[in-house]
């Protein structure tokens, strides 16, 4: 039968191991984690193997909205938790930005 000291000890070791492996579980903390910051973040040395899977060319990363961007057919793919999402269906059209061509006066 194990003595009243025992059971204490015992009980100070879960309590310790509990605190190591669940340190949020049990008590506040007076700051709080951001989950935004928390969300993996994309690695732009991706962009060297990475290209369209619809042109095969390459993407450039546009860090303001988070997506991978197909400067030739105008599509954004989105990035979540930092993994690249290369499906064509679930990209965006953006708008290209049209070269301003100079006016020709017919008079």
């Amino acid at each position: 039968m194990l003595g009243l000291s025992a059971c204490r000890k015992g009980a100070r070791i879960a309590a310790v191991t509990r605190r190591l492996f669940h340190p949020t579980s049990l008590r506040a903390t007076s700051n709080p984690v951001d989950p935004a910051s928390t969300k993996k973040r994309f690695n732009p040395e991706l962009l060297r193997f990475l290209v369209c899977p619809l042109s095969h060319k390459p993407l450039r990363y546009d860090e303001s909205t988070n997506e991978l961007i197909n400067e030739d057919l105008g599509i954004a793919y989105p990035i979540i938790d930092g993994m690249p999402n290369m499906i064509p269906q679930d990209a965006r059209m953006i708008q290209k930005e049209k070269k301003q061509e100079p006016e020709q006066n017919l008079n």
